[in-house]
Protein backbone atom coordinates (compact mmCIF):
# COMPACT_ATOMS: atom_id res chain seq x y z
CA UNK A 1 0.00 0.00 0.00
CA UNK A 2 1.37 3.85 -0.91
CA UNK A 3 -0.50 7.03 0.91
CA UNK A 4 -0.47 10.14 -0.97
CA UNK A 5 3.00 10.89 -2.10
CA UNK A 6 3.61 14.30 -1.05
CA UNK A 7 6.70 16.35 -2.80
CA UNK A 8 9.69 16.82 -1.52
CA UNK A 9 9.55 20.37 -2.09
CA UNK A 10 9.12 23.04 0.16
CA UNK A 11 7.44 25.42 -1.76
CA UNK A 12 4.62 22.92 -2.69
CA UNK A 13 1.27 24.96 -1.97
CA UNK A 14 -0.33 23.63 0.72
CA UNK A 15 -3.15 26.04 1.22
CA UNK A 16 -5.22 24.37 -1.18
CA UNK A 17 -8.52 23.67 -1.62
CA UNK A 18 -8.23 19.97 -0.35
CA UNK A 19 -6.29 21.26 2.48
CA UNK A 20 -9.05 23.41 3.53
CA UNK A 21 -11.96 21.01 3.10
CA UNK A 22 -10.99 18.94 5.59
CA UNK A 23 -9.65 21.97 7.67
CA UNK A 24 -13.29 23.59 7.42
CA UNK A 25 -14.66 20.08 8.45
CA UNK A 26 -12.57 20.04 11.33
CA UNK A 27 -13.20 23.32 12.34
CA UNK A 28 -17.46 22.94 12.67
CA UNK A 29 -16.58 19.37 14.56
CA UNK A 30 -14.32 20.95 17.32
CA UNK A 31 -16.76 24.02 17.33
CA UNK A 32 -19.64 21.35 18.58
CA UNK A 33 -16.94 20.03 21.01
CA UNK A 34 -16.22 23.21 22.16
CA UNK A 35 -19.81 24.54 23.61
CA UNK A 36 -19.48 21.01 25.45
CA UNK A 37 -16.80 22.43 27.23
CA UNK A 38 -18.15 24.71 29.69
CA UNK A 39 -21.46 23.12 29.31
CA UNK A 40 -21.37 19.63 30.01
CA UNK A 41 -19.86 19.98 33.73
CA UNK A 42 -22.67 22.28 34.40
CA UNK A 43 -25.16 19.82 33.52
CA UNK A 44 -23.21 17.45 35.67
CA UNK A 45 -23.52 19.10 38.56
CA UNK A 46 -26.76 20.70 38.29
CA UNK A 47 -29.93 18.67 36.44
CA UNK A 48 -27.54 15.43 37.09
CA UNK A 49 -26.92 16.08 40.68
CA UNK A 50 -22.99 15.15 40.40
CA UNK A 51 -20.38 15.67 42.40
CA UNK A 52 -16.83 16.98 41.71
CA UNK A 53 -15.18 13.26 41.06
CA UNK A 54 -18.81 12.79 39.08
CA UNK A 55 -17.38 15.55 36.86
CA UNK A 56 -13.88 13.88 36.05
CA UNK A 57 -15.09 10.87 35.83
CA UNK A 58 -18.12 11.57 33.24
CA UNK A 59 -15.83 14.40 31.54
CA UNK A 60 -13.31 11.82 31.07
CA UNK A 61 -15.30 9.23 29.64
CA UNK A 62 -15.64 10.79 26.43
CA UNK A 63 -11.47 9.96 25.70
CA UNK A 64 -12.54 6.45 27.21
CA UNK A 65 -14.13 5.75 24.19
CA UNK A 66 -11.87 7.55 22.04
CA UNK A 67 -9.00 5.23 23.27
CA UNK A 68 -10.31 2.68 22.86
CA UNK A 69 -11.14 2.41 19.39
CA UNK A 70 -8.28 4.93 18.02
CA UNK A 71 -5.72 2.09 17.32
CA UNK A 72 -8.09 0.62 15.12
CA UNK A 73 -9.14 3.52 13.53
CA UNK A 74 -5.35 4.10 12.51
CA UNK A 75 -5.09 0.96 10.71
CA UNK A 76 -8.23 1.12 9.32
CA UNK A 77 -7.01 4.55 8.07
CA UNK A 78 -4.42 3.23 6.17
CA UNK A 79 -6.42 -0.14 4.53
CA UNK A 80 -10.12 1.30 4.01
CA UNK A 81 -8.80 5.46 3.94
CA UNK A 82 -9.18 8.74 5.61
CA UNK A 83 -12.40 9.81 4.56
CA UNK A 84 -14.87 7.21 5.92
CA UNK A 85 -13.51 7.99 9.18
CA UNK A 86 -13.92 11.95 8.45
CA UNK A 87 -17.55 11.42 7.84
CA UNK A 88 -18.69 8.24 10.03
CA UNK A 89 -16.72 9.83 12.90
CA UNK A 90 -18.96 13.13 12.71
CA UNK A 91 -22.34 11.43 12.84
CA UNK A 92 -21.43 9.65 15.70
CA UNK A 93 -20.42 12.65 17.67
CA UNK A 94 -23.58 14.14 16.31
CA UNK A 95 -25.91 11.17 17.93
CA UNK A 96 -23.88 11.09 20.81
CA UNK A 97 -24.49 14.84 21.68
CA UNK A 98 -28.27 14.50 20.58
CA UNK A 99 -28.80 11.94 22.95
CA UNK A 100 -27.83 14.44 25.73
CA UNK A 101 -31.23 15.78 25.38
CA UNK A 102 -32.87 12.55 27.04
CA UNK A 103 -30.81 11.88 29.42
CA UNK A 104 -31.77 11.99 33.20
CA UNK A 105 -28.86 9.64 34.92
CA UNK A 106 -25.36 9.85 35.26
CA UNK A 107 -24.79 6.31 33.78
CA UNK A 108 -26.46 7.11 30.44
CA UNK A 109 -24.51 9.80 30.31
CA UNK A 110 -21.24 7.78 30.30
CA UNK A 111 -22.81 5.62 27.87
CA UNK A 112 -23.26 8.64 25.75
CA UNK A 113 -19.95 10.02 26.31
CA UNK A 114 -18.18 6.46 25.39
CA UNK A 115 -20.14 6.65 21.95
CA UNK A 116 -19.15 10.20 20.96
CA UNK A 117 -15.55 9.10 21.87
CA UNK A 118 -15.75 6.33 19.38
CA UNK A 119 -16.29 8.91 16.81
CA UNK A 120 -14.05 11.20 17.85
CA UNK A 121 -11.21 9.01 17.49
CA UNK A 122 -12.42 8.13 13.94
CA UNK A 123 -12.89 11.68 13.06
CA UNK A 124 -9.59 12.58 14.38
CA UNK A 125 -7.73 10.25 12.81
CA UNK A 126 -9.15 10.32 9.57
CA UNK A 127 -9.30 14.45 9.55
CA UNK A 128 -5.64 14.05 10.91
CA UNK A 129 -4.27 11.69 8.79
CA UNK A 130 -5.22 13.48 5.65
CA UNK A 131 -4.15 16.56 6.80
CA UNK A 132 -0.55 15.24 6.88
CA UNK A 133 -0.64 13.11 3.64
CA UNK A 134 -1.61 16.32 1.79
CA UNK A 135 1.85 17.83 3.22
CA UNK A 136 5.56 17.40 2.24
CA UNK A 137 7.49 16.07 4.91
CA UNK A 138 9.39 19.71 5.16
CA UNK A 139 6.55 21.41 6.08
CA UNK A 140 4.40 18.66 7.73
CA UNK A 141 4.62 20.44 10.90
CA UNK A 142 3.55 23.30 9.50
CA UNK A 143 0.38 21.57 7.93
CA UNK A 144 -0.11 20.45 11.93
CA UNK A 145 0.24 23.26 12.90
CA UNK A 146 -2.56 25.30 10.48
CA UNK A 147 -4.86 21.58 10.99
CA UNK A 148 -4.93 22.97 15.02
CA UNK A 149 -5.80 26.19 13.76
CA UNK A 150 -9.40 24.38 13.22
CA UNK A 151 -9.55 21.80 16.43
CA UNK A 152 -8.57 25.12 18.53
CA UNK A 153 -10.30 27.70 16.70
CA UNK A 154 -13.43 25.80 17.29
CA UNK A 155 -11.98 24.65 20.86
CA UNK A 156 -11.96 28.71 21.20
CA UNK A 157 -15.19 30.15 20.16
CA UNK A 158 -17.14 26.89 21.00
CA UNK A 159 -17.03 27.82 24.92
CA UNK A 160 -17.93 30.80 24.80
CA UNK A 161 -20.89 30.31 22.25
CA UNK A 162 -21.96 27.09 24.63
CA UNK A 163 -22.83 29.64 27.48
CA UNK A 164 -23.71 32.60 25.17
CA UNK A 165 -26.67 29.30 23.89
CA UNK A 166 -26.99 27.53 27.55
CA UNK A 167 -28.24 31.19 29.01
CA UNK A 168 -28.23 30.06 32.20
CA UNK A 169 -30.31 26.80 31.97
CA UNK A 170 -31.23 25.85 28.40
CA UNK A 171 -29.05 22.35 28.23
CA UNK A 172 -31.37 20.97 25.46
CA UNK A 173 -30.45 24.10 23.27
CA UNK A 174 -27.04 23.88 23.46
CA UNK A 175 -27.22 19.83 22.80
CA UNK A 176 -29.46 21.22 19.44
CA UNK A 177 -26.49 23.40 18.54
CA UNK A 178 -23.99 20.75 18.49
CA UNK A 179 -25.68 18.06 16.90
CA UNK A 180 -25.86 20.72 14.48
CA UNK A 181 -22.27 21.66 14.20
CA UNK A 182 -21.44 17.75 13.91
CA UNK A 183 -24.19 17.03 11.11
CA UNK A 184 -22.35 19.79 9.31
CA UNK A 185 -19.15 18.59 9.70
CA UNK A 186 -19.74 15.66 8.49
CA UNK A 187 -21.60 17.32 5.14
CA UNK A 188 -18.41 18.63 4.62
CA UNK A 189 -16.52 15.48 5.17
CA UNK A 190 -18.30 14.39 2.24
CA UNK A 191 -16.09 16.79 -0.31
CA UNK A 192 -12.93 15.56 0.84
CA UNK A 193 -11.17 13.26 -1.42
CA UNK A 194 -9.36 10.21 -0.64
CA UNK A 195 -5.78 10.64 -0.01
CA UNK A 196 -4.77 6.78 0.62
CA UNK A 197 -4.04 4.72 -2.51
CA UNK A 198 -4.40 1.38 -3.57
CA UNK A 199 -6.30 1.16 0.33
CA UNK A 200 -6.73 -2.81 1.57
CA UNK A 201 -3.56 -4.34 0.34
CA UNK A 202 -0.20 -5.61 1.80
CA UNK A 203 0.20 -6.24 5.50
CA UNK A 204 -1.75 -4.24 8.03
CA UNK A 205 0.18 -1.50 10.01
CA UNK A 206 0.76 -2.11 13.52
CA UNK A 207 -2.16 -1.17 16.01
CA UNK A 208 0.35 0.35 18.21
CA UNK A 209 3.10 2.40 16.10
CA UNK A 210 6.53 2.28 18.27
CA UNK A 211 7.38 5.52 16.46
CA UNK A 212 5.11 7.42 18.13
CA UNK A 213 5.07 5.90 21.55
CA UNK A 214 7.99 8.13 23.23
CA UNK A 215 5.96 11.76 21.77
CA UNK A 216 2.84 10.37 22.97
CA UNK A 217 4.43 9.61 26.29
CA UNK A 218 5.11 12.78 26.00
CA UNK A 219 1.76 14.79 25.35
CA UNK A 220 0.16 12.08 27.59
CA UNK A 221 1.98 13.60 30.28
CA UNK A 222 1.64 17.57 29.28
CA UNK A 223 -2.02 17.69 28.40
CA UNK A 224 -3.51 16.04 31.68
CA UNK A 225 -3.16 19.68 32.16
CA UNK A 226 -5.35 20.26 29.45
CA UNK A 227 -8.37 17.93 31.11
CA UNK A 228 -7.86 19.83 34.59
CA UNK A 229 -8.22 23.01 32.99
CA UNK A 230 -11.07 21.92 30.53
CA UNK A 231 -13.13 20.23 33.39
CA UNK A 232 -12.60 22.52 36.40
CA UNK A 233 -12.04 26.27 35.28
CA UNK A 234 -16.19 26.24 34.65
CA UNK A 235 -16.65 25.14 38.03
CA UNK A 236 -13.40 26.92 39.61
CA UNK A 237 -14.72 30.49 37.79
CA UNK A 238 -17.04 30.43 40.71
CA UNK A 239 -14.88 30.26 43.20
CA UNK A 240 -12.69 33.41 42.76
CA UNK A 241 -16.31 35.66 42.08
CA UNK A 242 -16.48 35.40 38.24
CA UNK A 243 -19.86 34.92 36.71
CA UNK A 244 -18.61 32.01 33.81
CA UNK A 245 -15.64 30.85 31.57
CA UNK A 246 -16.45 32.06 28.53
CA UNK A 247 -13.74 34.44 28.92
CA UNK A 248 -11.24 32.38 29.89
CA UNK A 249 -11.93 29.84 27.24
CA UNK A 250 -11.90 32.37 24.56
CA UNK A 251 -8.30 33.72 25.81
CA UNK A 252 -6.95 30.56 26.13
CA UNK A 253 -8.42 29.57 22.32
CA UNK A 254 -7.30 33.03 20.89
CA UNK A 255 -3.69 32.93 22.08
CA UNK A 256 -3.28 29.11 20.44
CA UNK A 257 -4.97 29.98 17.40
CA UNK A 258 -2.53 33.64 17.01
CA UNK A 259 0.28 31.33 18.17
CA UNK A 260 -0.89 28.32 15.19
CA UNK A 261 -1.31 30.82 12.34
CA UNK A 262 1.70 33.20 13.04
CA UNK A 263 4.35 30.49 14.42
CA UNK A 264 3.05 27.62 12.00
CA UNK A 265 6.67 26.88 10.86
CA UNK A 266 7.85 27.21 14.59
CA UNK A 267 8.09 23.39 14.94
CA UNK A 268 10.35 22.93 11.42
CA UNK A 269 12.30 25.39 11.86
CA UNK A 270 13.63 25.04 15.47
CA UNK A 271 13.24 21.36 15.80
CA UNK A 272 10.45 18.94 17.83
CA UNK A 273 13.22 18.67 20.71
CA UNK A 274 13.23 22.54 21.59
CA UNK A 275 9.50 23.50 20.57
CA UNK A 276 8.72 20.24 23.12
CA UNK A 277 10.39 21.78 25.90
CA UNK A 278 9.57 25.14 25.37
CA UNK A 279 5.40 23.78 25.67
CA UNK A 280 5.85 21.58 28.49
CA UNK A 281 8.00 24.45 30.52
CA UNK A 282 5.18 27.26 30.02
CA UNK A 283 2.11 24.47 30.87
CA UNK A 284 3.52 23.83 34.12
CA UNK A 285 4.06 27.66 34.87
CA UNK A 286 0.74 28.91 33.72
CA UNK A 287 -0.62 25.93 36.01
CA UNK A 288 0.96 27.06 38.63
CA UNK A 289 0.66 30.72 38.27
CA UNK A 290 -3.68 29.59 38.67
CA UNK A 291 -2.71 28.07 41.83
CA UNK A 292 -0.75 30.16 43.35
CA UNK A 293 -2.70 33.63 42.73
CA UNK A 294 -6.04 31.57 43.12
CA UNK A 295 -7.55 35.53 41.78
CA UNK A 296 -9.16 36.43 38.67
CA UNK A 297 -6.01 38.14 37.63
CA UNK A 298 -3.87 35.26 38.21
CA UNK A 299 -6.26 32.68 36.19
CA UNK A 300 -6.42 34.72 33.01
CA UNK A 301 -2.52 35.25 33.32
CA UNK A 302 -1.48 31.81 33.82
CA UNK A 303 -4.14 30.50 31.35
CA UNK A 304 -2.29 33.16 28.63
CA UNK A 305 0.94 31.69 30.00
CA UNK A 306 -0.60 27.83 29.24
CA UNK A 307 -1.75 28.62 26.14
CA UNK A 308 1.39 29.53 24.70
CA UNK A 309 2.94 26.32 25.93
CA UNK A 310 -0.02 24.10 24.65
CA UNK A 311 0.10 25.48 20.96
CA UNK A 312 3.55 24.11 20.56
CA UNK A 313 3.12 20.56 22.43
CA UNK A 314 0.56 18.93 19.93
CA UNK A 315 2.86 20.02 16.89
CA UNK A 316 5.51 19.31 18.18
CA UNK A 317 4.69 15.87 19.27
CA UNK A 318 3.19 14.68 16.06
CA UNK A 319 5.91 15.95 14.03
CA UNK A 320 8.11 14.12 16.30
CA UNK A 321 5.81 10.83 15.84
CA UNK A 322 5.31 11.54 12.26
CA UNK A 323 9.67 11.36 11.08
CA UNK A 324 10.52 8.37 8.90
CA UNK A 325 7.39 6.78 9.32
CA UNK A 326 6.46 5.13 5.77
CA UNK A 327 3.12 5.91 3.64
CA UNK A 328 1.26 2.89 4.38
CA UNK A 329 1.79 3.59 9.01
CA UNK A 330 0.90 6.78 9.08
CA UNK A 331 -2.51 6.10 10.17
CA UNK A 332 -1.20 3.86 12.55
CA UNK A 333 0.99 6.35 13.78
CA UNK A 334 -1.28 8.94 14.09
CA UNK A 335 -3.59 6.63 15.99
CA UNK A 336 -0.96 5.56 18.11
CA UNK A 337 -0.02 8.86 19.45
CA UNK A 338 -3.75 10.71 19.93
CA UNK A 339 -4.52 7.57 21.81
CA UNK A 340 -1.85 9.11 24.42
CA UNK A 341 -4.18 12.45 23.94
CA UNK A 342 -7.40 10.79 25.00
CA UNK A 343 -5.60 8.56 28.08
CA UNK A 344 -4.50 12.26 29.53
CA UNK A 345 -8.01 13.53 28.70
CA UNK A 346 -9.64 10.31 30.36
CA UNK A 347 -7.35 9.16 33.15
CA UNK A 348 -6.57 12.49 33.79
CA UNK A 349 -9.79 14.55 34.62
CA UNK A 350 -10.19 11.65 36.72
CA UNK A 351 -6.77 11.84 38.95
CA UNK A 352 -7.39 15.41 39.15
CA UNK A 353 -10.91 14.93 39.98
CA UNK A 354 -9.38 12.92 43.31
CA UNK A 355 -7.39 15.63 43.72
CA UNK A 356 -10.30 18.51 43.31
CA UNK A 357 -12.15 15.96 46.31
CA UNK A 358 -8.80 16.03 48.34
CA UNK A 359 -7.72 19.46 48.31
CA UNK A 360 -10.04 21.55 46.35
CA UNK A 361 -9.18 23.06 42.32
CA UNK A 362 -5.76 24.98 43.22
CA UNK A 363 -4.62 21.40 44.54
CA UNK A 364 -5.62 19.73 40.97
CA UNK A 365 -3.97 22.65 39.15
CA UNK A 366 -0.28 21.80 41.23
CA UNK A 367 -1.20 18.15 39.86
CA UNK A 368 -1.20 18.91 36.35
CA UNK A 369 1.75 21.04 36.55
CA UNK A 370 3.78 18.51 38.19
CA UNK A 371 2.90 15.67 35.53
CA UNK A 372 4.05 18.73 32.99
CA UNK A 373 6.89 18.74 34.55
CA UNK A 374 7.78 14.93 34.21
CA UNK A 375 6.54 15.04 30.73
CA UNK A 376 9.98 18.03 30.46
CA UNK A 377 12.13 15.71 32.43
CA UNK A 378 11.53 12.68 30.14
CA UNK A 379 12.02 14.76 27.16
CA UNK A 380 15.67 16.52 27.93
CA UNK A 381 16.44 12.46 29.01
CA UNK A 382 14.70 9.51 28.06
CA UNK A 383 13.30 10.99 25.28
CA UNK A 384 16.15 13.80 23.87
CA UNK A 385 17.99 11.20 21.38
CA UNK A 386 14.59 11.05 19.46
CA UNK A 387 13.81 14.19 19.17
CA UNK A 388 17.92 15.58 17.99
CA UNK A 389 17.56 12.79 15.31
CA UNK A 390 13.92 13.72 14.44
CA UNK A 391 15.33 17.17 13.57
CA UNK A 392 18.60 16.19 11.32
CA UNK A 393 15.87 14.16 9.37
CA UNK A 394 13.65 16.99 9.04
CA UNK A 395 16.89 19.60 8.12
CA UNK A 396 17.99 17.01 5.32
CA UNK A 397 14.21 17.02 4.13
CA UNK A 398 14.48 20.94 3.43
CA UNK A 399 18.14 20.23 1.69
CA UNK A 400 16.24 17.55 -0.42
CA UNK A 401 18.63 14.95 1.17
CA UNK A 402 16.59 12.19 2.75
CA UNK A 403 18.68 9.41 4.80
CA UNK A 404 17.28 6.69 6.19
CA UNK A 405 14.58 6.68 8.72
CA UNK A 406 15.85 7.39 12.10
CA UNK A 407 15.30 4.73 14.76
Amino acid sequence: MKGINASNTTDQKLLNARFVTVVTSGFFYFLSLGLQLPTVPKFIKGPLSGSELAVGVLVGSFSIGAVAIRPIAGRMGDRTGRRPLIIVGALLVAVSVALYSIITAEAALFGARLLGGVGEAAFFVGAGTMVTDLAPPARRGEAISYWSVAVYGGLALGPALGEFVLDGSHFNRVWMVATVLSLTSALIGLFTHETAQLVGTGEPAPLINRTAVGPGIIMFLGMIGLAGFAAFVPLYVSDIGMKDSGMVFLLYGLTILLLRIFGAKIPDRIGTLKAGTIATSASAAGLVIIAVTGNEVGLFIGTFVFSVGMSLLYPAMLTMALIGVPDSERGSAVGTISSFFDLSQGIGAAVLGVSVALGGFRMAFVAAAIFTSIGLVLLQSVFKPRGEVAFEYLAASVAHEYPEPPP
